[in-house]
């Protein structure tokens, strides 16, 4: 395992430098011949490489329905990143059709093993209802589970959910423990818990902004964080 972790790592390194370009360079073959291999034996985390790569188009020409088989070839044999991109790619209805159900069915099997990405989107489904009955708390269980990880995006939607009172007790200090937790990582949807941050912090006494400020660094200091 760990030898294909490097050289799928070794490949991407090789095309985000832009050593080559969709074809194949001497640089890449190799590296992908042995994805390609490993995945063509039944390996499933080579599967999930291997269709990421097809996803994304990287390396290879873009081509959603070779990803999604081998997504499912992986996702089949319980590896929960094939599982979570099946299940996204039946959300997006991309190289398949746009089925919540069976997006919820796949998510759901990766959210169990812990995969975070998976967590946030089902999570997302029960927020929003689709694919299954709207139901906060549900939505508040799985988003939970992927901000506890460190998902910054989970950790701003569940201070939306404090803020708000959704599936949660509305709890201004909470909402605004995981907003500074979300707001102090990097990417453009942390933006959005930013602005969140300070409009909460408008409505709160210092006494509560300080408890949510130490709630935070406890958090971080827990899971060996500064």
């Amino acid at each position: 395992m760990k030898k294909l972790i490097k050289a799928t790592v070794l490949l991407l390194a090789v095309l985000m430098a832009g050593l080559c370009s969709m074809a194949y360079s001497q640089e890449v073959e190799p590296w992908f011949k042995d994805l390609q291999k490993r995945a063509e034996q039944g390996v499933a985390e080579a599967q999930t490489m291997l269709g990421a790569l097809y996803h994304d188009g990287i390396g290879v020409l873009q081509d959603y329905t070779e990803a999604e088989m081998w997504f499912r070839k992986a996702a089949e044999q319980g590896e929960p990143g094939g599982q979570h991109y099946l299940g996204q790619m039946y959300y997006q209805g991309k190289g398949v059709s746009q089925n919540y159900a069976e997006a919820t069915n796949w998510l759901r099997k990766a959210a169990k093993q812990g995969y975070a990405v998976a967590q946030l989107l089902l999570g997302s489904l029960y927020y929003n209802g689709e694919g299954v009955p709207q139901d906060y708390a549900e939505a508040a269980k799985w988003i939970r589970k992927a901000a506890e990880q460190g998902n910054a995006e989970a950790q701003g939607l569940l201070g939306g959910m404090y803020h708000k009172g959704q599936g949660v007790a509305q709890d201004y200090v909470q909402a605004l423990m995981w907003y500074n937790l979300s707001a102090a990582q990097e990417g453009v949807s942390i933006e959005i818990s930013r602005r969140f941050r300070d409009n909460i912090s408008k409505k709160m006494t210092p006494a509560q902004i300080a408890e949510a400020q130490r709630m935070a660094r406890e958090w971080l200091k827990a899971r060996g964080n500064k």
